[in-house]
């Protein structure tokens, strides 16, 4: 290949041509990186890199391979797909996502936002004003009076880890190869955003022939530090009751296997985050369960306790310290691994900064003769056996005249396989589930909670379903989710997608109305009645919005049950399908729900004429007390 070669491409055309060239490798394992795209055109794209996944469709071969196009129906619920894919994939492989300028470029904030809180890689492109500036406004154009270098695409400078936008096609090349180093980077990756005025995504120029030949990046497991481990090592040595905490970090790394050993071997407890459920199987002895505010019981009274928190690949949320109230032992320390320096230095902790599964077999390794005491195994042993006893009766309550939405988790969890995929998100499901779900595998659980994003769900279950496509892929949708972003059931149903939604229609929102209640506020504007401009009325006929008639309107197979037996049923013939169905059923949007021994702050008036905002403030105040940093 001659170093001085070049080809004449538009800007559009070269982007296609480099990404299909882009793979990755981790532990010898090579794949493609970005494996398709997604894209919603207007005037903005729809002639340039639009035009471009047009000619890579039709003459694939030209471009050194296929860049699939798959038509979503919205522009948030396309990003939400392409970060589901990534989880999916353990970051190791992403989606493009395409849109045109103003609204649409908006509407992909959002998702952006999501990638980027749960550190997974997404490339947007959204299409900008003319870098002429001859049409000017252009349709869908903001103005800022103050500078003309400023347009919509400015929103996503600080919910993306690289924003770039190109105003001259010589500086495509470089901001790709930026793009990529943060796409592929496990300490810095997220939302990466690259803004195509319209103009330059169809300007031609001649680039370099060598720029489009296959590059691999390698994704690094950066090492333990000698000095940190040998530290590390001695807080735990010393620790009487250390508790580890797994975060997404362990599932990213695949250190699955890792943990499970140097749980085995140092008896130490191991809890899960959000993000972290199923990285160690459930019925592992040292498994524990969910922490924080949304945990078990089990892992939250060792928490309680703990002196020492092992916390491997978590960013520590609100919820995972439960406002920084969960780790009640006044002289708790913290040993904190993680790729991200950021994340490695919380709650003052020592800072390990590694790949989680480098660190864990040079903890295990160096840890060999450690183990923890019998009195401590026999505490672990009765808070498991304990909190099992809760969760089988969450699952089998007999609640009526309408299930528990537990009840219908229960049936899931036994029905589903262990290469299966639970997808939920936000609402009360989340908090029920964190604290239940017994997951066996570490692609079983996949629980949007770092950004939850309401209306994630479909559009997830879309993602998950192309990057595993042998495996059963179950979204449970809440009905206020299912009313926030529907419309990717079109793109499911367009594109053949086998998937199985659980929608379970309790008219309201039951997390929102829980915590408004626990705070005073009477489940305020959270109930699906019908009313007279009183978001307070309780009494109000039930809406008559059919959600079910919906689905089955976009093309769903829809199965309507009103019992946990009906709804095994109707799960069993979901499976044999070959189309995409949902099972409805109704639930009770009171609860009830696990037991919890957690909090998380949310701040109550101050001052009030109710007496229920009064009662909860004191309560709050109470609560508070415990709330501290930790250093």
């Amino acid at each position: 290949m001659n170093a001085h070669e070049t080809i004449r491409l538009t800007v559009g055309q070269a982007i296609i041509r480099f990404l299909v060239n882009q793979y990755v490798e981790r532990d010898g394992v090579e794949k493609r990186f970005v494996t398709g795209a997604f894209g919603i055109f207007g005037h903005g794209n729809v002639a340039g890199i639009g035009q471009a996944l047009l000619q890579n469709e039709l003459d694939p071969d030209a471009d050194g391979g296929a860049m699939p196009y798959r038509m979503p129906r919205n522009e948030q619920g396309m990003v939400n797909a392409a970060a589901a894919y990534a989880k999916a994939t353990n970051r190791m492989q992403t989606m493009m996502c395409t849109s045109s300028i103003g609204p649409g470029a908006l509407n992909m904030v959002t998702g952006a936002a999501l990638a980027t809180t749960n550190r997974l890689p997404v490339l947007l492109f959204p299409a900008d004003q003319f870098a002429t500036r001859t049409p000017d406004p252009v349709l869908q154009q903001i103005e800022n009076a103050q500078t003309l270098d400023t347009s919509v695409n400015d929103a996503f400078r600080p919910v993306s880890v690289f924003f770039d936008r190109i105003n001259r096609p010589e500086q495509l090349l470089p901001s790709l190869m930026q793009a990529m180093r943060a796409l592929t980077d496990p300490a810095e990756t997220g939302a990466v955003t690259i803004a195509l005025p319209q103009d330059v995504q169809a300007e031609a120029f001649d680039f370099p022939v060598t720029a489009f030949a296959k590059r691999v990046w390698h994704i690094r497991r950066p090492p333990l530090e000698k000095a940190a481990l040998q530290r590390a090592v001695d807080s735990i040595r010393a620790a009487k009751r250390p508790l580890l905490i797994a975060g997404g970090g362990v599932i990213y790394s695949q250190a699955s296997e890792e943990l499970r050993k140097f749980a085995e071997m140092t008896g130490i407890p191991v809890a899960d985050t959000q993000a972290g459920k199923g990285a160690i199987n459930f019925d592992h002895p040292q498994s524990v369960g969910g922490v924080g505010s949304t945990g078990a019981n089990a892992a939250n009274h060792l928490a309680d306790e703990a002196d020492v928190v092992i916390g491997v690949g978590t960013r520590y949320s609100d919820f995972t310290t439960a406002s920084r109230t969960q780790f009640k032992n006044p002289d708790v320390k913290f040993v904190n691994v993680n790729v991200k320096a950021f994340d490695a230095v919380k709650n003052g902790g020592e800072m390990l900064v590694a790949d989680a599964c480098e660190a864990l077999a040079d903890l295990r390794d160096a840890l060999a003769d450690y183990r923890v005491s019998e009195e401590y195994a026999q505490v672990i042993a009765r808070e498991k056996a304990a909190w099992e006893e809760e969760i089988q009766r969450c699952y089998h309550r007999g609640h009526s005249p309408l299930p528990a939405q537990t009840e219908v988790f229960g049936a899931l969890n036994e029905l589903m396989a262990d290469t299966d995929v639970l997808i939920n998100a936000a609402g009360s499901m989340p908090g029920d589930l964190q604290a239940l779900w017994q997951a066996r595998t570490p692609e079983q659980y996949h629980v949007e909670y770092a950004f939850s994003t309401m209306g994630y769900e479909i559009p997830a279950a879309l993602g998950v379903k192309l990057a595993m496509p042998e495996a059963e892929v179950v979204a449970i949708v809440g009905d206020g989710t299912y009313q926030m972003l529907p419309m990717e059931l079109a793109t499911i149903v367009q594109e053949n997608i086998k998937v199985i939604f659980v929608l379970l229609q309790n008219y309201g929102f039951a997390s929102i109305g829980a915590l408004s209640e626990s705070r005073g506020s009477q489940r305020f504007g959270t109930r699906y009645r019908m009313g007279d401009g009183h978001a307070h009325n309780e009494d109000g006929e039930i809406l008559p919005v059919d959600i079910a008639m919906n689905a089955q309107s976009w093309g769903i197979n829809v199965l309507r049950v009103a019992t946990i037996d009906e709804f095994k049923a109707a799960y069993k013939e979901a499976t044999q399908s070959s189309r995409a169905s949902m099972i409805y059923i109704e639930t009770d949007l009171l609860g009830p729900n696990p037991s919890n021994c957690s909090w998380w702050d949310v701040p109550v008036s101050q001052v009030s004429r109710l007496d229920s905002t009064q009662k909860a403030y004191e309560e709050y105040v109470e609560a508070k007390t415990v709330q501290r940093h930790y250093f």
